[in-house]
């Protein structure tokens, strides 16, 4: 490629320069995850960072959460427009409004805008970071239980510019350093955020000085014109169809009925198009489950993606334009209104509207879609908090992810078996028990794979996850978690069937098991510990399609008991761990 304002764009340019973009964005993404303090970000990777073009479009994301960034960045680089319509290099903002257009108020989105040789805007680059503690009245960033924002305390901040020249705004630093229960590391993960931000700023600048200012605006164009074109080729493979499906989340604080999330889904493969229709749903609630326009569309989209079955289509603004979502303002599914808390809007009725929109597919195109995946957050996926007597009683507040699972069987594999829930796409990671007992005064009694709780089917869900955990001699620790799933488990697909249930319980200094509720705030002492079951995956397909040695390699795993096998898969396995063919046969016919 050669320098200057080169508007052609060769298909030699195409893979190039998307690959350039696609490996700043990971520069960005191992600046914050290199240096940032928290473990929810420096092990958990609960972070995304994506660039946009100058009229807010996505670009680029490399391995970003998909219900951070499928729709959101761009309500927010609009929003940051419209209230700064002189922008100017130097600045950065800080916005985490759930009302325009973030996620929830935990996710603390940092937002630059780069500009050419001629002061032009050219594009943005944005570093979505979910915090450990983000001011709320309780030291987690879930409140499933707030009947408004008020309740649950959050600073919001909406385009709130927090660098000019490329200093910081430090009335903006003071007061998040006198709310936030952990000032220290909020700073550290705030500077991890800026310096990912301000890497992406640089390595555009020198990319655009490089090739060429215009040619990166022709690239541009081609490639969501390529990702259409990708899309298209992708639902022509589907058949037209119409079907409405739903997923009902557990009974909850504020909605004692629980929420069933309504999906319309259509394709129309003559046209190359897919509608999801959410209007059909309840009003806001006055629970902090209610979903944001962001998430409400992403994980529509999360839900599209994963049933179309094919990850040769980029996800991005062009492959976007073949989808319609189609929401309605004061929806617990939809666009909501202040003062409705938004705290859990990533997660638990995020993931029931999505796994409605992959079992839909499904349902209208055998061989596409997926089953449900397992409901969250457990307890082994709670927020703690309290004092470190290593630490002179210092402070912490993180949340852990000790126990999960929750991967959907799909028509074409088992499930993943570590992917956490469906809106970060498997990118989260499990922690690390040794790194969680070093950093905070913990320790991890137990964790490991629970056995009979995959959701069965020709495909198989991912089983249950256990752990248990509690805090060390002269401590105890306070742990919020907001778990779905422990009425309603992940449903099979094409006849699969459901994973097992979510559960949660207090261990007593005596051994005593006490059930927890599903949303839930408890403080323990040492010798007592959180016992926590995740809930597993669907299945896809009829089991007894399921191939027999596939059965037999989840036994000798230890993942199904022989009893298993034989009623939902229809294989005996004799006591010499050899199947009976002729049983086997006889059973299945």
């Amino acid at each position: 490629m050669a320098k200057g304002k080169i508007k052609k764009v060769s298909g030699v340019d195409l893979a190039i320069l998307s690959s350039r973009l696609e490996s700043i964005a990971r520069k960005m993404q191992n600046t914050l995850f290199r240096t940032a303090r928290s473990g929810v970000l420096n092990t958990a990777h609960d972070f995304s960072c994506v660039i946009l073009t100058a009229d807010c479009k996505l670009l680029a994301s490399a391995e970003s959460l998909p219900i951070h960034v499928m729709i959101g960045p761009d309500l927010i680089c609009e929003t940051i427009k419209k209230y700064h319509p002189n922008l100017k290099r130097g600045d950065a903002f800080l916005h985490n409004s759930p009302y325009e257009g973030n996620s929830h108020a935990a996710d603390h989105c940092m937002v630059v805008p780069i500009f050419d040789d001629n002061e032009r805007l050219r594009f943005f680059v944005l570093a979505k970071a979910h915090q450990a503690d983000c001011g709320n009245s309780v030291p987690t960033t879930y409140v499933g239980d707030a009947k408004d924002v008020y309740q649950e305390g959050a600073l919001i901040f909406t385009a709130v510019k927090i660098q000019s020249e490329y200093q910081n705004n430090e009335d903006i630093i003071r007061m998040c350093r006198s709310r936030i229960r952990v000032p220290d590391q909020w700073w550290g993960d705030y500077l991890a955020s800026m310096g990912a931000v301000r890497i992406g700023e640089k390595e555009i600048e020198s990319l655009g000085q490089e090739v060429g200012w215009d040619l990166l605006e022709s690239f541009s164009k081609s490639w969501f014109d390529y990702s259409e074109e990708k899309m298209i080729a992708a639902i022509k493979k589907l058949p037209s169809g119409t079907v409405r499906n739903s997923s009902t989340h557990d009974p909850f604080p504020g909605v004692p009925e629980g929420i069933k999330a309504e999906v319309e889904v259509t394709i129309d493969s003559k046209n190359a198009n897919i509608c999801i229709d959410l209007t059909d749903n309840p009003d806001c609630q006055e629970s902090g489950l209610n979903l944001t326009e962001g998430t409400a569309k992403s994980a529509a989209m999360i839900g599209i993606f994963n049933g179309i079955c094919d990850h040769t289509v980029p996800p991005n603004a062009g492959s976007f334009r073949r989808i319609d979502i189609k929401l309605r303002e004061n929806c617990c599914v939809g666009i909501p209104r202040h003062p409705y808390s938004c705290s859990v809007a990533t997660t638990n009725l995020a993931d029931r509207v999505l796994v409605a929109v992959q079992v839909g597919i499904s349902e209208i195109a055998p061989g596409f879609g997926q089953a449900e995946a397992g409901p969250i957050i457990p307890a082994g996926m709670g927020v703690i908090s309290g004092k470190d007597p290593r630490k002179n009683n210092s402070a912490y507040v993180n949340q852990i992810f000790l126990g999960i699972t929750g991967g959907a069987g799909t028509p074409l594999s088992d499930a993943w078996l570590t992917l956490l829930h469906n809106g970060n796409a498997g990118l989260c990671r499990l922690d690390s028990i040794e790194v969680d007992e070093l950093q905070y005064p913990m320790y991890v009694k137990d964790r490991y794979v629970t056995k009979d709780t995959e959701g069965a089917g020709e495909f198989r869900g991912a089983p249950s996850a256990f752990c248990e955990f509690g805090p060390i001699e002269n401590s105890e620790m306070t742990v919020i978690f907001t778990s779905d799933g422990s009425i309603n488990p992940a449903k099979g697909g094409r006849g699969g069937m459901p994973g097992d249930n979510a559960k949660a319980f207090k261990r007593t200094i005596d051994g005593k098991l006490i059930e927890l509720p599903n949303c839930h705030q408890i403080t323990i002492k040492h010798g007592e510990t959180i016992v926590s079951y995740s809930a597993g995956g669907g299945g896809y397909g009829n089991p007894h399609s399921r191939d027999i040695e596939r059965v037999v390699e989840d036994f000798n795993e230890g993942w199904i008991s022989k009893d298993r096998a034989k009623v939902a898969y229809g294989v005996i396995i004799d006591s010499d761990g050899i199947v009976n063919k002729e049983k086997t046969a006889a059973l299945r016919d």
